[in-house]
């Protein structure tokens, strides 16, 4: 049995170790985000940065990315369209899974 309970701990690792390596990309996408859409709206140094730290606390008000969509396309409104929002938000995640890896 204890074979059977060490695989059962090291899974257990694994996915809190991956639940955790997700929860810190998310979180830098949505940061690189913030700030990608804080320059659009002329935003530079410490009002950038806090813009783009509403963003990532906009990722707590539910499951999913959406919440992050609505806040990053509202607050931009005419400066970047639907798609213009989703390709970045892609690329953007990207970005921040390298980051992060690197960073491992």
């Amino acid at each position: 049995m204890t074979t059977f309970d060490d695989r059962k701990d090291s899974f257990e690792r694994k996915f809190a170790h991956d639940a955790e390596l997700q929860f810190k990309v998310d979180a830098r996408r949505n940061k690189l985000l913030g700030l990608w859409a804080a320059g659009l709206m002329g935003k530079s140094g410490e009002e950038a940065t806090s813009y783009a730290l509403d963003v990532v606390r906009a990722n707590f008000a539910e499951p999913g990315d959406e919440d992050v969509f609505r806040k990053v396309a509202g607050d931009l409104g005419d400066l970047a369209d639907e798609p213009t929002i989703r390709v970045r938000m892609s690329a953007l995640m990207i970005e921040a899974r390298n980051q992060i890896m690197s960073e491992v």
